[in-house]
């Protein structure tokens, strides 16, 4: 009887989980089984590992081959459950050295020809390889990504077959380097904006403090426009930002070329966007958009237009900054710390208050399709503009706006005086403030209290307010909340007209 172990993982959200992979080969009739709770893709490894095998001209024993995927009540599943099954196969064929696999842990997707397919997940699970001493053995095309794991061997081989030669000493496999840096698409810039000065400013204060934004207008306003403009105001993302934020990407999927993301994410589902869609779920429990705009924005175009269900979906993340998939046997979560922004027209028709435009059933058309966003969603919101309509006259003749580096600088600079604030481990957006550690002055505390009574705001609401009050006097480099600080954060307080409760 013959047993070999090759280290792999299962991934539960971000989290890397070990998992061994277990291969006896004893006496019996010929038989290739799995057990260990695989799914169907990790059952279908048979044929595939005896595939490859095969385009080698190698072949099974005929004895029985058992594999088993420890620990056996942790569910596998995914494709690159195939590498590790066959390299443990190898080992207990003598072909490869049992010692040098269990110093490795692996994952890859078999063709039938032995060639090596990518796999999601390789980033994870470099960095659990590094944290347990072990090597790691992925794909060529991955091989790059799992470099950014730092101090860790990287087998990245093109085929079975060349692994294989590696371990035999005839053939030798080159570590590979890191991927390098994702380039992000060009934004569109601010000076390309004339007017809509209230907007623009509401913008910046958005992405100084990282606060959610409403625009509310009618059709062709300006809306998409403000909201594609702003990632261009975001700065980078710090090194744990950038790691983190790929990881999830990483999971998905959608790592391009193994690089990792340094700009903030823009995500942009379609309004007809399920809720696993968007916080995460389905079949694998797989991250949803909320989470693959984590340190980044997610918009939402025509926002009244998604279902009530998938918006509120929303007010968990958007408190939390993580998304909870539960399911009957695991529960898992991914970090999904948004700023959201969110556009959306007055009513159904949209020219709610347009009088040579609006419909006959104003103002019961426009309150029933503001109703559509539940109380606790919009008390979430910390900033609400009504984009109003430039007239193709005034848009001719208005000066350029502001270019984006000069927004994006002073930006930047609001940043700086917020990460100072931080405590270690600590948030560093305004965003995510400790309210009893905003500095106000006397007056502006008078004010704010002032109006939380006579607005009726709730706690979250006073709380919000104040965080976007600290952004604003951030950006004008103030160390205490003055009253006109707290003045245009409550002018930004959602008030939307033909709206009701």
């Amino acid at each position: 009887m013959t047993i070999s172990r090759v280290q792999s993982f299962a991934f539960s959200g971000i989290e890397a989980v070990p998992v061994e992979v277990q291969v006896q080969i004893s006496a019996g009739l010929p038989a290739f089984l799995v057990v260990g709770l695989p799914d169907k893709a990790v059952g279908e490894a048979r044929e595939r590992v005896r595939a490859a095998l095969t385009a080698m001209g190698l072949a099974l024993p005929p004895r029985r081959v058992l594999i088993n995927l420890a620990p056996a009540d942790l569910l596998k599943e995914g494709s690159h459950f195939d590498l590790p099954i066959a390299l443990a196969v190898l080992a207990a064929m003598e072909v490869l050295p049992r010692e040098e696999m269990a110093e490795f842990a692996a994952l890859g997707e078999l063709s039938l020809d032995g060639s090596l397919n990518p796999v999601a997940g390789v980033l994870p699970a470099a960095i659990g390889a590094s944290t347990r001493g072990l090597g790691l053995i992925c794909p060529a095309a991955q091989g790059g990504e799992a470099a950014w794991a730092g101090q860790i061997q990287v087998l990245a081989p093109a085929d079975l077959l060349a692994l294989i030669n590696h371990f035999r000493g005839t053939q030798v496999l080159s570590p590979p380097e890191p991927a390098g840096i994702a380039v992000p698409g060009k934004a569109p810039d601010l000076a390309e904006v004339r007017g809509m000065e209230s907007a623009r400013r509401a913008l910046e204060i958005a992405a100084a403090g990282g606060h959610n934004i409403l625009f509310q207008g009618a059709p062709g306003s300006g809306k998409s426009m403000l909201a594609a403009r702003l990632p261009g105001l975001l700065p980078d993302l710090t090194p744990a930002e950038a790691l983190e934020v790929s990881m999830i990407h990483s999971v998905a999927g959608l790592l391009d070329g193994g690089r990792l993301v340094m700009r903030p994410p823009f995500r942009e589902p379609h309004h007809t966007a399920s809720q696993a869609a968007l916080t995460g779920g389905g079949q694998r429990a797989r991250p949803g958009e909320a989470s693959l705009a984590h340190r980044g924005v997610l918009f939402l175009d025509e926002m009244a237009e998604f279902s009530r269900q998938s918006l509120d979906s929303l007010r968990q993340p958007m408190e939390s900054g993580r998304t909870t998939v539960s399911r009957a046997s695991a529960h898992i979560t991914y970090p999904s710390r948004f700023l959201l922004v969110a556009a959306m027209n007055p009513c159904r028709c949209g020219y709610f208050g347009d009088a040579a435009r609006a419909c006959g059933r104003a103002p019961r058309c426009a309150e029933e399709y503001q109703n559509r966003l539940s109380g606790p969603l919009l008390d979430r919101i910390d900033l609400t503009i009504e984009v109003q309509p430039t007239s193709a006259v005034e848009l001719s003749r208005a000066p350029p706006g502001e270019a984006t580096a000069a927004v994006a600088a002073r930006v930047v600079a609001a940043r700086r005086l917020q990460a100072g604030r931080a405590v270690d481990g600590g948030p560093t957006t305004n965003a995510e403030a400790d309210p009893h550690a905003l500095a106000l002055q006397p007056e502006a505390r008078a004010l704010a209290e002032q109006a939380a009574e006579r607005l009726r705001l709730s706690p979250r609401g006073f709380t919000r307010t104040l965080r976007v009050a600290r952004s604003i006097a951030d950006l004008a480099g103030v160390a205490t909340i003055r009253r006109q600080d707290v003045a245009e954060a409550l002018a930004f307080r959602h008030r939307m007209p033909g709206r009701k409760g």
